[in-house]
């Protein structure tokens, strides 16, 4: 009898330590939904959302969406519509401490609500992405070195009325990766900067298929100007975060002249981004 109890309290116990494994294991698994934020945009305004740290990237839902980050900082995303009266989209913002924030955006005249501020006690609406901190002295200190390093790449370039843009090296360290571009201006008309923006894209669109571009935002440019000037080049390093593209995409990476029609664009393969040699 004795015998028959312990084998009764040993499974008892074992089917007790089962259903608790089994209860935090369904715990650490546990998901939560999260809701979006909400912002208006118009055609004829710019909405500016400031962030406690630097953006490192932005998802956008929809091409009637247009986002940059303000020239000169790295924590204000400025968004508006590139066509009025589209239906509901969203874009998704990561910033540098981890932290994915979600914005629902629709169409609206007269914005009510034209500066957003999102502060440190916002976090219901974040998700945490597990990511290495960036060190912003090494990182000024690693674009220095790819801007002054010998090393080049050939072939991805583009050139109109005399403006001639070129993505002529690409360099990785641990989570970071450099491009650095060279802009030459072979007229004697000054070139004005607009934007130099970068997307992954669709390499094929269907008109059935809902098209979602991917925009890059560096976290760092080095020796970043507006302006190139005429009978000259100048170079630039974006620092990014390190990527690699999907299947049937490209890297689109657009020059666009301000008060102009000298446009460029170059589109980079994912056969170009894996060649990306160390900095040193």
């Amino acid at each position: 009898m004795k015998k028959i109890s312990a084998v009764m309290i040993m499974g008892i116990f074992l089917l007790v330590t089962t259903f608790k494994t089994q209860a935090q294991t369904n715990a650490t698994w546990q998901t939560k939904a999260i809701e979006s934020y909400h912002v208006a945009i118009a055609f004829s305004k710019t909405t500016n959302i400031i962030f406690p740290y630097s953006i490192v990237s932005v998802d956008i839902g929809s091409r009637d969406v247009l986002a940059q980050k303000a020239k000169g900082v790295e924590n204000i995303l400025q968004i508006k519509a590139a066509k009025d009266s589209f239906p509901q989209t969203n874009i998704s913002i990561v910033t540098a401490d981890g932290k994915l924030t979600s914005f629902l955006v629709d169409y609206a005249e007269q914005p009510t609500v034209l500066n957003l501020s999102l502060t440190s006690a916002a976090k219901q609406n974040t998700i945490f992405i597990p990511s290495e901190s960036i060190n912003q002295e090494q990182m000024e200190n690693y674009a220095l070195m790819a801007f002054e390093s010998r090393h080049k790449m050939r072939g991805i370039k583009d050139k109109t009325f005399g403006i001639r843009l070129k993505l002529n090296a690409l360099f990785i360290h641990d989570n970071i990766m450099l491009m650095r571009f060279n802009i030459a201006n072979e007229t004697n008309i000054n070139y004005d900067i607009d934007q130099l923006r970068m997307y992954i894209r669709d390499q094929k669109k269907s008109k059935r298929t809902a098209t979602q571009e991917i925009e890059i935002l560096p976290v760092l440019v080095h020796n970043n100007t507006n302006k190139v000037i005429g009978q000259s080049d100048t170079t630039i390093v974006f620092v990014v975060p390190k990527f690699t593209i999907p299947d049937k995409k490209y890297l689109a990476i657009q020059l666009m002249e301000k008060n102009g029609g000298r446009h460029l664009e170059l589109h980079v393969k994912n056969k170009e981004i894996v060649k990306a040699v160390p900095v040193n």
